[in-house]
C-alpha cells in the first residue's frame, strides 16, 4: 500500500492532519468545511490542492 501524500490531491482528513502536524493545532474538519463553503478550491474528487489551498488563505488574509 502507497502511504505516499500527494500535496495537489490531499482527502480532507490528511489535509487537516497535516496542518495539525505542522502546528496549526486548533484547525478542524469543520473550519476547512466552512472554508470550502465560502469558495476555498477544491479539486473536483473533492480532494485539496494544498498550495492552491495556502493562496486561497493568503488572499482572504491580505484582503482585510
Amino acid at each position: 500500500m502507497d502511504d505516499s501524500l500527494k500535496i495537489t490531491a490531499l482527502p480532507p482528513e490528511k489535509f487537516v492532519l497535516l496542518l495539525q502536524r505542522a502546528g496549526a493545532k486548533n484547525f478542524t474538519l469543520e473550519m476547512l468545511q466552512a472554508d470550502l463553503r465560502s469558495g476555498a478550491p477544491v479539486n473536483a474528487d473533492r480532494t485539496i490542492n494544498f498550495i492552491e489551498y495556502t493562496a486561497w488563505v493568503l488572499r482572504k488574509v491580505n484582503n482585510h
